[in-house]
C-alpha cells in the first residue's frame, strides 16, 4: 500500500472513531437506499443459512457428508470421473433386508418378505438419489451462485460506499485545511459509488421472478420423490397384504419327528432298538424312540423303521372320487410314485390310489427318477 493509501485508510479510521466516540454526525442515506441495503444483507444471511439446512436436509448425517466431501475432492485431485454417492438410509436398511432374506431363503415366508421389503427400500434409496442431483443441478447450484457473485459484489460496493463516505466525511470536518477540489473529488467518488450499489440492490431486489422458479423447482422436485415413493411402498403394501392373505389361508402345519437312522453295531447295543433293514442285507439300522415324557411321544408309530419312501398324514382325507386313498390323521402311507405336483400314489393297510400332496408330511422322499 502507498503512502497516500495508507494516509486515507488513517483518515477514514479518524472519522469512523469520531462517529462512534463523540457522537459526530456523518452524511446521511437516503431512506431507500438504506431499506434496500437492509433488504439485500437479510438475503445474503438467508442465502447462506438456506444452502446449510437445504444440504442437512438432503444428506442429514454430518459424518458422512464430512467423509463424501474428501472422497470426492480425493476423486478430482486423482482425475477420477465418478463421485462416491450418500449411502441413503432406505438404501442401508433395504440392504439388510435383502441380505438376511437371502440368507433365510425362498421357502421361509418371511425371508422372502423380507427380501421384497428391502428390493422396495432400495428403489426409494435410488429415488432419493435422484432428489438430491435434481435439487442440487436446479436449487443448490443457482443459488450458491447468486450468494458467491451477485451478492457478493453488491457487498463490496456498500463497502466501498461506506469507505468513500468516511473520506468525504472526514474531508468535510477538516474543511478549510483541505483543498476544495480535494473535497469535490471525495463528494463525486463517493456519489458514484453510492449510485451503482444502488442501481445492482434495485436489480437484485427486482428479480424475484429468479429466485421463484428455483423455489419452484425445489417443490417439483420433492413431489416428484415424494410420488415414486408412494408408489413403489403402493406396490410393496400390496404384496405384504397378499403374503399376509396367502399366510392365513395356507393349512396348518404340526411338528412330526423325523426318525433317525444310525447303523447299529452289535458289540455296542446299549438298550437302542435294532431292526434288520429291507435295503441291504448285513446292514442294521437303529431307530431312536422318543424319550418318555416328550412332547411328541404321544404320535403313533414312534418307533417305526423308515426304510421306504413314507408320509404321515397331516390331517384326514376322504375321497371324492373313484381311485382315492383315504386315510386319517396321522396314519402312516407308503409312497409308490408321483402323479403330478398336486398328488401322490401310496398304500395304507392294503388299499392303494391318489390323495392331495398338501395333506401329508413326507417323512421319506421318493427315490430321484
Amino acid at each position: 500500500m502507498s503512502v497516500s493509501g495508507m494516509k486515507k485508510q488513517l483518515h477514514k479510521a479518524s472519522q469512523l472513531l469520531n462517529e462512534r466516540l463523540m457522537g459526530a454526525e456523518g452524511t446521511k442515506l437516503d431512506e431507500d437506499f438504506l431499506k434496500m441495503e437492509k433488504s439485500v444483507t437479510a438475503i445474503h444471511i438467508l442465502l447462506a443459512e438456506l444452502l446449510s439446512k437445504t444440504t442437512e436436509f438432503l444428506q442429514p448425517n454430518p459424518a458422512y457428508r464430512a467423509k463424501l466431501s474428501m472422497l470426492n475432492t480425493m476423486s478430482r485431485i486423482r482425475g477420477q470421473g465418478r463421485a462416491t454417492g450418500y449411502p441413503q438410509t432406505e438404501g442401508m436398511l433395504g440392504d439388510c433386508m435383502l441380505h438376511y432374506g437371502q440368507e433365510l431363503g425362498v421357502a421361509s415366508e418371511f425371508g422372502g418378505a423380507l427380501a421384497g421389503v428391502g428390493e422396495a427400500l432400495q428403489q426409494v434409496a435410488q429415488a432419493r438419489d435422484s432428489l438430491d442431483v435434481s435439487v442440487k443441478r436446479t436449487f443448490i447450484d443457482p443459488m450458491q451462485e447468486l450468494h458467491n457473485s451477485e451478492l457478493k459484489d453488491i457487498r463490496y460496493q456498500l463497502k466501498k460506499v461506506n469507505g468513500r463516505r468516511l473520506d468525504f466525511d472526514y474531508k468535510r470536518r477538516r474543511r478549510g485545511k483541505v483543498p476544495t477540489e480535494e473535497l469535490r473529488q471525495a463528494w463525486d467518488k463517493f456519489i458514484t459509488s453510492k449510485e451503482l450499489a444502488e442501481r445492482s440492490m434495485f436489480t437484485l431486489l427486482q428479480n424475484d421472478m429468479d429466485q421463484l422458479g428455483r423455489l419452484a423447482t425445489l417443490v417439483a422436485a420433492l413431489l416428484d420423490f415424494h410420488r415414486s415413493a408412494h408408489r413403489i411402498l403402493q406396490g410393496l403394501h400390496g404384496n405384504m397384504q397378499a403374503r399376509l392373505t396367502a399366510a392365513s389361508n395356507k393349512p396348518e402345519r404340526r411338528f412330526r419327528p423325523k426318525k433317525i437312522r444310525v447303523r447299529s453295531d452289535h458289540s455296542n447295543s446299549i438298550g437302542f432298538y435294532h431292526q434288520p433293514s429291507a435295503v441291504s442285507s448285513g446292514e442294521q439300522f437303529t431307530v431312536l424312540p422318543s424319550r418318555p415324557g416328550s412332547p411328541i411321544s404321544c404320535y403313533a408309530d414312534s418307533k417305526l423303521v423308515l426304510d421306504q419312501p413314507c408320509c404321515r398324514a397331516l390331517y384326514s382325507f376322504l375321497p371324492n372320487h373313484e381311485g382315492e386313498l383315504g386315510f386319517s390323521e396321522g396314519d402312516v402311507i407308503v409312497l409308490t410314485g408321483r402323479a403330478d405336483a398336486n398328488w401322490y400314489e401310496g398304500t395304507l393297510g392294503g388299499r392303494s390310489g391318489l390323495f392331495p400332496v398338501s395333506y401329508v408330511d413326507v417323512l421319506v422322499p421318493l427315490p430321484l427318477p
